[in-house]
């Protein structure tokens, strides 16, 4: 007999249910997570004043990051308010802006940050989904500012195809339209990322690390009066 595929669930729904386990969870069981945040902080360019955090979570990200830049100003995004909680009591006195909701569809504002940081969070989105919000984050920097993104990645053309017509058949078979954030994976390969970079404007698209299946990608902003 043919197994029936368990339910998928909302976004908001799986991240909130599992707040109280997941910083053990991605430091202890996701392949190289633990060593990405440290990367992630190694990577970032000096001087940096002004962070956005997409999909911030409970801020495992943050820790490494303020070690480098203890004054930073931090604006997080999340759709899970029970880990923006957990975020917020980690990292008393820091400068903290936090916002519950989807960053897909939120103002990110114009020429605001140095550096804009993704941990484990756009493995859940469409190249079409991406790419628009790509440019929408190169909008957000500042001149010459970078966005680093460390994500779980697919490992051939042919694991991202697969992973794709994985989640429309799940779509489908549950009746959950193709536009509602669910809980289910499809992470590109870093050569697409690199790609969907450069489609967004970004002047430099670089693979920078990788540990299993999680892979540090950097994209630069081009400095005013390059062009």
């Amino acid at each position: 007999m043919e197994e029936k595929a368990l339910p998928v669930e909302p976004m908001a729904a799986f991240f909130t249910a599992r707040a109280e386990g997941y910083d053990q969870h991605m430091l202890e069981e996701v392949e190289g997570c633990r060593e990405g945040y440290e990367a992630m902080a190694q990577a970032a360019p000096e001087g940096v004043g002004k962070l956005l955090d997409l999909g911030c979570g409970t801020g495992l990200e943050l820790g490494p990051l303020f070690r480098r830049f203890p004054e930073m100003a931090v604006t997080g995004i999340d759709l899970t308010r029970a880990m923006l909680e957990k975020l917020r009591e980690k990292y008393p006195g820091k400068a903290l802006t936090l916002l519950e909701g989807d960053y897909l569809s939120m103002d990110l504002g114009q020429g605001q940050y140095d550096l804009a940081v993704s941990f484990q969070t756009m493995h859940h989105f469409s190249p079409e989904e991406k790419r628009e919000l790509y440019r929408r984050i190169a909008r957000a920097l500042t001149p010459g500012g970078q966005y680093l993104e460390c994500d779980y990645v697919a490992a051939s053309p042919e694991e991202e195809a697969r992973l794709f017509a994985e989640n429309r058949r799940l779509r489908q078979e549950q009746g959950i339209s193709q536009t509602v954030l669910y809980h289910v994976d499809t992470p590109c390969t870093v050569e697409t990322q690199l790609r969907l970079f450069r489609e967004a404007g970004f002047a430099q698209a670089d693979f920078l690390w990788k540990m299993g299946n999680t892979a540090l990608l950097a994209a630069k902003k081009i400095p005013e009066g390059s062009r």
